[in-house]
């Protein structure tokens, strides 16, 4: 993570730019894995930091094995976003400045269930009907998606 210099997050560390992997994980019905995010009870498709050394592809794939319990194989890539919207404050205190590289899959395996603890809860939603509130970073890419469909 680079640090944005002369800015600070509220607890007073560095604000850093953090690069993360996400994958929308599209059913056979056209529903989307949405998973509610422990920390502040949003909701966001699976998604996270990248690993040094990591590819972005092996990232993302790594995310969704870890958070959703699922295996993913083909990627389609939906954009880069970055920009204020994807800015983060934790609930710690330490705040980033987001770069999300998004990809949409309906390649997978498994059984959906959380392994990391991060998410409080999840399923597949009809993308007319997605739960509420979506977290604000991923608000952009999800405008974007359901742009690509048409909606």
């Amino acid at each position: 993570m680079a640090e944005q210099k002369g800015r600070l997050a509220p607890n007073g560390t560095p604000v850093v730019v953090q690069t993360g992997a996400s994958i929308i994980v599209e059913n056979e019905k056209g529903e989307i894995l949405m998973q509610q995010r422990r920390d502040d009870g949003t909701w966001s498709y699976p998604g996270g930091r990248i690993e040094i050394d990591e590819t972005v592809e092996d990232g993302a794939r790594r995310e969704v094995l870890e958070e959703c319990g699922l295996r993913v194989g083909e990627l389609e890539l939906l954009g880069v976003f970055s920009g204020p919207e994807l800015n983060h404050v934790y609930p710690n205190g330490n705040e980033v400045c987001g770069v999300d590289i998004v990809y949409v899959s309906r390649d997978y395996t498994g059984t959906l269930r959380a392994l990391d603890g991060e998410a409080k809860n999840m399923g597949f939603y009809p993308i007319d009907r997605l739960p509420r509130p979506i977290s604000p970073m991923n608000a952009k890419q999800l405008r974007a998606y359901l742009a690509r469909r048409g909606l």
